[in-house]
């Protein structure tokens, strides 16, 4: 078990599944089960499944004072996530509404209120760090002053910036230059993942990099030795939705690091980790636990329990998925 720290966003998530995109219109429609409202956002995820996965999470977010932050903090205390450290000082909790189909694309609108523009405490934030071997700090713009901080407590950082583009992108150079473990999509890449890679280690430095290749898996790579190295997408249970399949990846991977895990085993346990979650609908929802991730990897029929050709599962009656991208 690892201690670490995570600062991130929280929002009410609501999702709807849709037959197909484009949505045709209609004036009505009754999706029976069809729409879910949860507690959601990409701090939360991670926090959740950082949790549920045994390790002890310092909680760092922003809600607001209102009836979905108290939606959020009985969430918290369901889940036996620490919410001490989340504040209610916004005028309005986030919410986002997510539109999503069968084959694995979405909609995904995200209201974030006036969160962009608060400041969380220091102090809690330096108290908070106490202890913990990572800081987990989400590119919500509240993390950004913590990002030197932890540096300078000795604790590595790791961020996502999911769909980056660009080197010098305004928002998100500074996470990318402090991240010693970055994770990010391919899906606007202006070049090949492994090109990117080394131009984000000729311009940041960055030690680990994860890159999420969507149906194709994950690239890592490893400034430390010069490695690149692409895993294949894992296969385990019939998807439901991808909406969150990136924060799981990013939570085990730094689960399984914690643990001890050389980068390129802990990518593949976090793929299985990520595969399995994306058989339910929302972005919180999926996560396994340590026993439970353990037996899974043990029932794949590759050698050593370790996916290694991309299948999973040896029953005819077991359908087949791919990591999809956050």
């Amino acid at each position: 078990m690892s201690r670490v720290l995570v600062s991130g966003l929280i929002n009410i998530e609501t999702t709807l599944r849709v037959e197909g995109f484009p949505i045709p219109y209609v004036p009505v429609r009754y999706p029976f089960f069809g729409i879910q409202s949860t507690v959601s956002g990409v701090g939360y995820n991670v926090a959740k499944a950082l949790t549920v996965l045994g390790d002890d999470v310092r909680f760092l977010s922003l809600v607001g004072d209102d009836a979905a932050g108290l939606l959020v903090r009985e969430r918290l205390t369901v889940e036996a996530i620490p919410g001490d450290r989340v504040l209610r000082a916004l005028r309005q909790t986030p919410q986002s509404v997510i539109l999503y189909d069968g084959a694995g694309r979405r909609l995904i609108n995200t209201d974030l209120k006036d969160i962009q523009e608060q400041t969380y405490p220091v102090e809690l934030f330096d108290a908070g760090l106490q202890g913990c071997a990572l800081a987990a700090l989400c590119n919500v713009n509240f993390s950004r002053p913590f990002l030197a901080r932890a540096h300078q407590f000795g604790v590595r950082v790791a961020t996502d910036v999911h769909t980056i583009s660009d080197l010098d992108d305004d928002y998100n150079r500074d996470f990318m230059a402090a991240a010693d473990i970055l994770f990010m999509s391919d899906e606007l890449l202006p070049c090949s993942p492994e090109a990117w890679v080394r131009r984000l280690w000729d311009h940041y430095g960055v030690e680990i990099a994860v890159v999420g290749l969507g149906t194709h898996g994950a690239l890592l790579g490893i400034r430390g030795d010069g490695a690149l190295e692409r895993l294949p997408a894992v296969r385990t249970r019939p998807v439901v939705s991808t909406i969150g399949a990136g924060d799981a990846l990013f939570s085990a991977f730094i689960h399984e690091m914690g643990g001890g895990r050389a980068p390129e085993a802990a990518l593949r346990r976090a793929m299985v980790f990520a595969s399995y979650k994306i058989g339910e609908a929302s972005a919180s929802a999926g996560f396994l636990d340590e026993h439970g991730l353990a037996a899974l990897i043990a029932a794949l029929p590759a050698a050593g329990g370790m996916p290694r050709s991309g299948s999973v599962g040896d029953r005819p009656e077991q359908e087949v998925i791919k990591v999809y991208r956050e």
